[in-house]
């Protein structure tokens, strides 16, 4: 498995905000989302082979039950569900945070992180046509949102770049089945420096306040600022 990195930190973002955690960073992602953050494990796949074995000697050398597999996108990390069924076994809180872009196919998962991408997500059609075109053809997979929603506890991530984001959230929310609680969709302002994030803040929190979603802070940011293994 191609790992980019392995890291001790706090999670920076959603219902477990704070908490102390392991982060197992895949590198490879079948995505390719214009503000990505972690290009290296994106758009320019990096990392060390891994196997199952060494991930998990590694994981275990930190005080925490919590471990984050995430990415790149970690669904596509060839023997994701054999290290999710070990990790398990060893007694750890799994969260996976993924675009939900690919089924779950039953894999061991405390916390399903799903963060559905918008189309402000979308790489510049002039600039990368046809990657372009297969994010568009990605990004929104209705039925294996649902999968995930119906069997594993889950929060609703949706990176925000603007007001007019709104609109393409609810109606994917309709899609979707309109069985998802208010509290469980998170809003989560789009941006990797303290002003960019800043600037965006209040138009969240005023969106949340008039539809009963959640604002998603991005404390690694606040704490570490956009830096690699925080």
């Amino acid at each position: 498995m191609l790992i980019s990195e392995i890291f001790y930190s706090i999670q920076g973002e959603g219902e477990l905000t704070g908490t102390p955690s392991v982060f197992v960073r895949t590198s490879g992602c079948n995505l390719r989302c214009t503000w990505c953050d972690t290009p290296y494990a994106s758009w320019n796949p990096e990392g060390k082979e891994m196997s199952v074995a060494e991930i998990l000697r590694e994981v275990k050398k930190h005080p925490t039950q919590h471990v984050v597999l995430t990415g790149g996108e970690p669904m596509v990390a060839k023997g994701i569900r054999e290290l999710a069924a070990e990790l398990k076994k060893a007694g750890k809180h799994i969260t996976i945070e993924t675009a939900a872009t690919i089924s779950p196919g039953g894999i061991a998962c405390d916390l399903a992180s799903l963060s559905p991408k918008l189309k402000n997500s979308a790489p510049d059609s002039k600039l990368f046509g046809g990657l372009h075109g297969k994010h568009e053809k990605l990004r929104q997979q209705p039925e294996v949102v649902r999968e995930w929603v119906e069997n594993y506890p889950f929060q609703l991530k949706f990176v925000v770049a603007g007001a007019a984001d709104l609109a393409e959230i609810q109606l994917l929310l309709r899609k979707w089945g309109g069985k998802i609680p208010p509290e469980k969709v998170l809003l989560m302002p789009e941006g990797i420096t303290i002003e960019k994030l800043r600037a965006r803040e209040p138009m969240l929190v005023e969106l949340c306040k008039a539809h009963g979603y959640r604002y998603c802070h991005r404390l690694h940011i606040e704490l570490f600022g956009h830096t690699r293994g925080t």
